[in-house]
C-alpha cells in the first residue's frame, strides 16, 4: 500500500538546486536507503518525508493519520533536562498519545522501557544534564526517543554515527525485525546491505530507485549507466550522419525535409550524459626516515577510570592500525597522546625527526578551542585551504588549492561561498582536504566515516592503499576496518589493548574462537586459583607484554620466506628481455610486446623491492623486541 507520495518536488538551497522536479513513493513495510554524495539533499529530503521542511514545488501526499518519527542528524535538547527527561519528552511529542492522556502505569512502561532503550544504546547516567553530553551522546537520546513508541514510518538520518560496533549490530537487528516503513540515510555499507530492500540514490537533482540492497545497488546501477551511455553513443552516431546531411546543403522546401531538419535540432539540442563528478585525491605525502613513532609503557587514567594501561608499540612505515572497542574507552585519548595534544600519566611517545603527523578529528567546531578543526562559518571556502597551503607537491606535480578544492567536489562557484553554507558532510570533506594539504606521513583518522558520504569513502580507501606512509584510525564502520587495515588493536577491560591481525572481520572471527577458553580463564584470575595467577604482579604484566609483540601473519612469514626467490625470478626476466630486444630489433611488433612486458615487470620488480624492504624492517623490529 502506497503511504507516501513525493511528486516533481523542487528544491532550491543557498542558489543550489537540490531537488529538481524529482519524484518518490513508499509503500507501506519497504526498509529504504537513501545514498548520494554529500550536499545533493539526502537530509532534505527526509525533512519533506516527515513534514518538517516544504519543498519550492510540487506535491507532496501522505496517507491519512499516519504518525512518522524523525531522527534529525543533530538533535537539540534543552540543556538543563535530564537524560531520562529529554527522551520521554521528545517521545511524547512525536506521538499521538499526549502525556496527558495517559494513564499512570502506561507512563510508568514509557519509562521503564526508555531506561531499558538508552541502557541498550550506552546511556545508563539517566539523571545527567544533557547540557553536559558529547554530541554522540545526544544523537543516542534522540535515537532511542523515535524507537520507543511505534509509528508508521520511521525517518532517520545518520543512525550508525557514534554507535560502537555492538550498538550498531544490536540497532541491525532490531531495524530488520521491525514491522513498519523505514527511510534512512546512512554511509554503514555492511548496515544498508543487511537492514535495506531499497536504495534510493539522489544524483544531480534527480532520484532512482533500485529494488534491491546496496550489493544489488552497485550491479543495477553500473547497468544503468551502461543503458545511458550507448542510448549516447546511438545519438552522436546519428547526429554525426545527420550533420554530414546538413552539410550537403538541405533545403527546407518540403514537408518531409522540414522533418528531417526538426529531428536534426532535436538531436543537436539534446542534453547528452552529464559526466559524474568523482572525488580525487592523488597521493600527497612527506618522506618518511627511519625512525617512526614509538609508544613505551603508556598508561593513562581519569579518576578511577583506567582508559589505557601499559601500552607499548612500534609503528612500522608502512602501517595501517585500527583502534576499536566500545565509546568512551579511550580510543580518541590514545590518538591525542600520540598527536602530542594531551599527556601520558606515565610512559613516553618518542616521534621521529621526519615525522608529520595529519590529525582528522571527529571534532568539528564553529567555536575556536584548543585541539578541535575549528571551522569559522563566516570564511570562504577557498581561504581555509590556503590558510594550509597555497600549493601542495603531489605525484601528478604541484597543485594549487583551488585545483585540489576541484578535486574533492567543490566547483569555482563554490570555492567563494561561506563554510556556514555547506553541509555537515561537505565540513567533513573540507576538512579531510585541509589535513591532506599539510602532505603528512603519519595520518590518523578519528572516526572518518561519520558524515562522509559513501563515494568519498570509496575513494578515500583508493586513496589509503597507495598512500605512502603510516595509517592510524578510529572507527566502528566494520566495511571500512576490513577495507583499509592489516592490524587491530581492541581496547578491553581495565585499560589493555590486546592485538589481532588482519581486518574487522578476521578480528570478530579470532574473538569468536576464543570466547569459551577466554571465559574460563577470566574465571580463573578473579579467584586466583591458578600457579600463573599466583605468581607476582610483574610476571603477569609481562604476560601481557607477550601478548603485544610483534609478530608476522601467517601470510606476511610465507611471503618473506620466498620474496626473495622471486625477485631473483624478475631480475633474471629483465635480463632475459634485454637480450631479446636487441635479437628482434627489426621487428618493431615483437618490440612492442617485449617493451610493454619490460615496462610491467619493472613496475612488478619495483613493487616487490618495496615489499621486502617492509618485510626486512619487521623482522628487524621482532627480532628486537624478542
Amino acid at each position: 500500500m502506497n503511504i507516501l507520495t513525493i511528486d516533481n518536488v523542487r528544491k532550491v538551497y543557498t542558489e543550489r538546486k537540490l531537488l529538481d522536479g524529482a519524484s518518490f513513493s513508499l509503500q507501506s513495510g519497504e526498509k529504504v536507503g537513501i545514498i548520494g554524495i554529500n550536499g545533493t539533499g539526502k537530509s532534505t529530503l527526509l525533512k519533506i518525508i516527515a513534514g518538517l521542511e516544504e519543498p519550492d514545488g510540487g506535491e507532496v501526499i501522505r496517507a491519512n493519520n499516519i504518525v512518522i518519527h524523525y531522527l534529525p542528524q543533530m538533535p537539540d535538547f534543552a540543556p538543563e533536562e535530564t537524560a531520562l527527561e529529554g527522551v520521554l519528552k521528545m517521545a511524547l511529542t512525536g506521538s499521538s498519545h499526549k502525556e496527558e492522556s495517559r494513564q499512570e502505569h502506561e507512563m510508568w512502561e514509557l519509562e521503564s522501557s526508555a531506561k531499558s532503550m538508552l541502557t541498550q544504546l550506552g546511556v545508563t547516567d539517566f539523571g545527567e544534564k544533557t547540557g553536559h553530553l558529547s554530541g554522540g551522546q545526544r544523537k543516542r537520546l534522540a535515537l532511542a526517543a523515535v524507537l520507543l513508541t511505534p509509528c508508521d514510518i520511521l525517518v532517520l538520518d545518520e543512525p550508525t554515527n557514534h554507535l560502537d560496533s555492538e550498538m550498531a549490530d544490536w540497532l541491525e537487528a532490531y531495524l530488520k525485525g521491525m514491522r513498519g516503513t523505514l527511510v534512512m540515510v546512512t554511509h554503514d555499507r555492511y548496515f544498508l546491505d543487511s537492514v535495506c530492500n531499497r536504495i534510493v540514490e539522489i544524483d544531480k537533482g534527480q532520484i532512482y530507485s533500485y529494488q534491491t540492497n546496496y550489493s544489488g545497488f552497485l550491479l543495477a546501477k553500473q547497468e544503468r549507466e551502461e543503458i545511458a551511455r550507448a542510448g549516447e553513443r546511438k545519438r552522436q552516431s546519428i547526429l554525426r550522419k545527420e550533420i554530414a546531411w546538413m552539410q550537403r546543403g538541405a533545403r527546407a522546401r518540403s514537408t518531409k525535409q522540414k522533418a528531417h531538419i526538426a529531428r536534426y535540432e532535436a538531436l543537436r539540442d539534446a542534453k547528452g550524459i552529464e559526466a559524474e563528478t568523482a572525488l580525487q585525491m592523488s597521493s600527497v605525502s612527506t618522506r618518511m626516515g627511519k625512525s617512526t613513532v614509538e609508544l613505551a609503557n603508556i598508561h593513562k587514567a581519569y579518576g578511577e577510570k583506567t582508559l589505557i594501561e601499559d601500552f607499548s608499540y612500534i609503528f612500522l612505515k608502512d602501517d595501517r592500525i585500527g583502534f576499536v572497542g566500545k565509546n568512551g574507552c579511550g580510543k580518541t585519548t590514545l590518538m591525542k597522546i600520540i598527536d602530542n595534544r594531551i599527556q601520558p600519566d606515565s610512559g613516553t611517545v618518542s616521534i621521529g625527526q621526519t615525522i608529520k603527523i595529519g590529525y582528522y578529528t571527529q571534532e568539528i567546531e564553529e567555536n575556536e578551542k584548543a585541539g578541535v578543526a575549528y571551522m569559522d562559518p563566516a570564511m570562504k571556502v577557498i581561504d581555509y585551504i590556503k590558510d594550509t597551503a597555497e600549493y601542495v607537491r603531489t605525484t601528478d606535480g604541484l597543485v594549487s588549492a583551488s585545483a585540489m578544492l576541484e578535486r574533492f567536489l567543490f566547483p569555482p562557484e563554490e570555492q567563494y561561498s561561506r563554510i556556514g553554507k555547506l553541509s555537515g558532510g561537505e565540513k567533513r570533506r573540507l576538512n579531510l582536504l585541509r589535513v591532506l594539504m599539510e602532505a603528512p606521513n603519519v595520518l590518523i583518522l578519528d572516526e572518518p566515516t561519520n558524515d562522509l558520504d559513501i563515494t568519498t569513502l570509496t575513494i578515500l580507501e583508493d586513496y589509503l592503499d597507495s598512500y605512502e606512509g603510516i595509517v592510524i584510525t578510529v572507527s566502528h564502520d566494520r566495511y571500512f576496518l576490513d577495507r583499509t587495515i592489516r592490524r587491530i588493536f581492541a581496547f578491553e577491560e581495565g585499560g589493555i589493548l590486546r592485538q589481532y591481525e588482519g581486518g574487522y572481520t578476521d578480528y570478530i572471527a579470532k574473538r569468536q574462537e576464543e570466547r569459551p577458553e577466554s571465559g574460563n580463564g577470566g574465571n580463573q584470575k578473579q579467584t586466583g586459583n591458578t600457579k600463573s595467577e599466583q605468581g607476582t604482579g610483574e610476571d603477569s604484566k609481562s604476560t601481557w607484554k607477550h601478548e603485544k609483540k610483534l609478530k608476522f601473519t601467517y601470510q606476511e612469514k610465507k611471503e618473506y620466506e620466498f620474496i626473495e626467490d622471486e625477485i631473483g625470478k624478475l631480475e633474471e626476466r629483465l635480463e632475459e628481455i634485454d637480450i631479446e630486444m636487441e635479437k628482434f630489433s627489426s621487428d618493431f611488433v615483437k618490440l612492442n610486446e617485449l617493451t610493454a612486458e619490460k615496462t610491467e615487470t619493472e613496475n612488478l620488480l619495483e613493487e616487490k623491492m618495496d615489499r621486502w624492504a617492509y618485510l626486512e624492517e619487521l623482522a628487524a623490529k621482532i627480532q628486537d623486541m624478542n
